[in-house]
């Protein structure tokens, strides 16, 4: 089935040609309301970026992402191997939260927070900008013969890209192998830790790849989340969108004439000035209507509502706006899918804060040795050999820890193979103990024995595990 004429644009991306070759996209520098919003929002998020992995709660980094350990930190609450089923919930919660909010707004979310549009956009491309200058300049300089202009201009962009790529792979490990570790490997030397400098140069020519060659493809081709789009939006979602109700009008767009009376004449208040295309960052026409490689940036916003104050319209003929509003122009309201994603929302929500609540600050883990059956001592005396793990989930270390047996009647030795076990800050302690029971307390081979662990006679955390025992015949 042929593609009608009026979509044969889906047909293709914006970055790749006729020939099926690179399309370099040179946007129009932004200017406008939005854009000087976005650039607040960039800036803090930006600055947040790079002090979170350096900035401590409680002794805690504020986010960490070490896989390899399986240590994250996630507002600086610390979640362990023992806690993943907590971090699966919020990264569930995470992806709800996202799907939410692109049902009920579009790709908002790539626009304004993702931190691949907050490089390009505020970092590599002002960068561009300043050195190519604008949209006009860079095609110029593309299509220029290699002139020491052009040499100069190319090696000083790919100079400061490297070390921005360089910085941005630093701040990149830090969330995984942790800030302190960071800064000691920087003080150490980088040749004292080649296990870490080669992830570091890798990292770094795959951000340099990313922001000097591959750029706005990440979000077309790389970036999954732009499929999902498809998937979720519904004409009930507010998107950046272009009214073609007043745009096109009866006989469509007509370039501007001063003191011609369009609206007798019955064109839409769209002059096909082109600006909304040349300042798209991924080289489309938001007047086909909502595209994949949109990430509703705003930029096409601006730059129409600077057109349209030019001429004398009124502004808002791209803007945010559902399929809806401008067919019906009916109001923004919930839909029965967007209440059912807050539903769920909310009792994951809720069903976290309750599994953090009852978290406790230390887990203990006791296991009998495997293979071992138990060991009579003596006529009375029953002796079993466990494994104990305990986790230090705290800042703080902790000292004098004993274990001790609840409700049990008779003569009780707990030996451990250390007198004093001291637990440090978020750290794991690992060893044997040997409890000893009298055989008048047991019930039979299996019992069921509650272990009460202490520091400094206050009970920390407190565990269940099985004693083996003689069989009893009646």
């Amino acid at each position: 089935m042929e593609t009608p004429s009026n979509e044969v644009f889906r047909d293709s991306i914006g970055t790749i040609n006729e020939d099926g070759k690179r399309n370099w996209i040179f946007p129009k520098k932004p200017s406008g309301p939005f854009w000087e919003k976005r650039k607040l929002v960039s800036y803090f998020l930006l600055a947040f970026l790079i002090a979170a992995p350096f900035v401590k709660i409680n002794g805690n980094q504020f986010l960490m992402f070490n896989v390899l350990e399986r240590r994250f930190n996630i507002f600086g609450f610390p979640f362990w191997p023992q806690d993943f089923h907590l971090f699966v919930i919020s990264m569930i919660i995470l992806v709800i939260f996202i799907t939410l909010f692109t049902v009920g707004f579009g790709r908002i979310f790539c626009g304004w927070i993702c931190p691949q549009t907050i490089f390009m956009e505020m970092v590599f491309r002002r960068i561009e900008f300043w050195i190519d200058g604008d949209r006009n300049k860079q095609r110029k300089l593309a299509k220029q013969k290699w002139n020491a202009e052009k040499v100069r201009k190319r090696v000083l962009k790919w100079f400061i890209f490297l070390v921005i790529s360089f910085l941005i792979a630093n701040v990149f490990l830090a969330y995984l192998i942790s800030g302190d570790k960071l800064l000691r490997y920087v003080i150490d030397g980088p040749f004292k830790h080649l296990g870490t400098l080669i992830p570091l140069i890798i990292f770094t020519g795959v951000f340099y790849f990313v922001f000097a060659w591959f750029r706005e493809q990440v979000c077309i081709i790389a970036c999954p989340y732009g499929r999902l789009q498809g998937v979720l939006l519904d004409t009930k979602s507010v998107v950046v969108a272009y009214d073609h109700k007043r745009g096109e009008s009866e006989n469509g767009r007509k370039s501007f004439r001063k003191n011609e009376d369009r609206q007798a004449l019955g064109h839409g208040d769209c002059i096909d000035c082109m600006q909304c295309v040349h300042v798209c960052p991924t080289g489309i026409d938001i007047r086909n209507g909502t595209q994949l490689e949109c990430v509703n940036c705003t930029a096409c916003i601006d730059e129409c509502d600077i057109i349209m104050e030019k001429i004398s319209l009124p502004k808002g003929l791209i803007r945010y706006a559902s399929e809806e509003n401008i067919e019906n122009k009916t109001k923004f309201k919930l839909t029965a899918r967007m209440k059912g994603y807050i539903a769920v929302l909310t009792i994951l929500t809720g069903i976290l804060i309750g599994m953090l609540a009852l978290r406790n600050d230390i887990e203990a883990n006791i296991l009998r040795l495997p293979g071992q059956l138990y060991e009579q001592k003596s006529e009375t005396i029953i002796s079993n050999v466990y494994t104990y793990k305990l986790v230090n989930k705290t800042s703080e270390d902790i000292e004098n820890i004993s274990f001790k047996i609840r409700n049990m009647k008779g003569e009780v030795n707990l030996v451990s193979n250390s007198d004093n076990l001291v637990l440090k800050a978020q750290d794991i302690a690992e060893g044997t103990l040997f409890i000893e029971l009298n055989k008048q307390d047991l019930s039979g081979d299996k019992n069921k024995l509650t272990i009460d662990i202490y520091s400094d006679n206050k009970l920390i955390e407190t565990t269940s595990i099985g004693f083996l025992g003689p069989r009893s015949y009646n």
